[in-house]
């Protein structure tokens, strides 16, 4: 697959990543303002960098745009007029419908959101997707990009919103877990790289856990709950400092945040 990348940041060289880690393109362009950081990854011998969008576009089939929603209007207009009837555009921009999209360039055009997160580098990404009609017979091949990346999801457009918050936000929710397990650690006498490596094992162990099973989460925490064991005693004395109200706020919060920012 000839796949371009427009806008070579973080989220951007993250997806680059992932997909050349994974051999998922035979050429990829990368493009942004300013190149000089991305010079590493002229090792892999297929990938291109530079700074011309139009360039990227023309030698690509399938378009993956992630830059600045405030950008990417005027971006999409730059290279309208050289969009064929293969390209595939793929856009991870937060807040940007796929209505306006079809405004720019045409109902007629394969247009596919997509919402990774920053995982994608390492190949354990929950990404979820949606389409617009012509879109829908594209799905399968981003679904099939994205799956060499970790996982993906097709919902409907009105939650991408929620999954926003839930998979690209949520990789700094659990990231915070897994710090004040660490500073929990650390007080108990371990040293930080013991206890950062404690916390962040236990976390993946957790997670492989309900994967792998397909348990519900209250079936493996009452596997290691004991009658007046220290492991409900601590459950216990969480859910009285409001552990689970606390991420819920947060994550409604965050939702609400995002709300605002596609009204303005």
């Amino acid at each position: 697959m000839k796949i371009a990348i427009i806008g070579a940041g973080n989220l951007g060289l993250s997806i680059a990543e992932g997909i050349l880690h994974s051999g998922g393109a035979t050429t990829m362009h990368l493009t942004r303002r300013n190149t000089a950081s991305l010079s590493h990854f002229e090792e892999y011998g297929n990938v291109h960098i530079g700074s011309d969008n139009r360039a990227a576009v023309a030698a690509s089939d399938i378009l993956i745009f992630a830059v600045q929603p405030g950008h990417f209007q005027q971006i999409l207009e730059s290279v309208a007029d050289l969009l064929h009837d293969n390209h595939v555009i793929i856009s991870t921009i937060t807040g940007f419908s796929i209505e306006r999209i079809e405004q720019l360039i045409g109902s007629d055009r394969y247009i596919i959101r997509a919402m990774p997160n920053t995982a994608i580098s390492v190949g354990h990404s929950m990404t979820c997707l949606c389409a617009n009609t012509a879109g829908q017979k594209r799905l399968e091949l981003a679904g099939a990009i994205f799956n060499r990346m970790g996982h993906s999801m097709v919902i409907p457009e009105a939650r991408m919103q929620a999954a926003t918050v839930i998979c690209a936000s949520g990789i700094a929710f659990w990231m915070r877990l897994i710090r004040a397990t660490t500073q929990g650690a650390i007080q108990l006498g371990f040293d930080a790289e013991e206890a950062q490596k404690l916390a962040m094992h236990t976390c993946r162990g957790a997670s492989e856990l309900l994967i792998r099973s397909g348990s519900h989460p209250e079936a493996e925490i009452d596997r290691v709950t004991t009658p007046m064991g220290c492991t409900i005693e601590g459950l216990n004395e969480m859910e009285h400092q409001g552990l689970s109200s606390s991420l819920i706020r947060g994550i409604v919060s965050s939702y609400d945040k995002i709300s605002q920012i596609r009204k303005g």
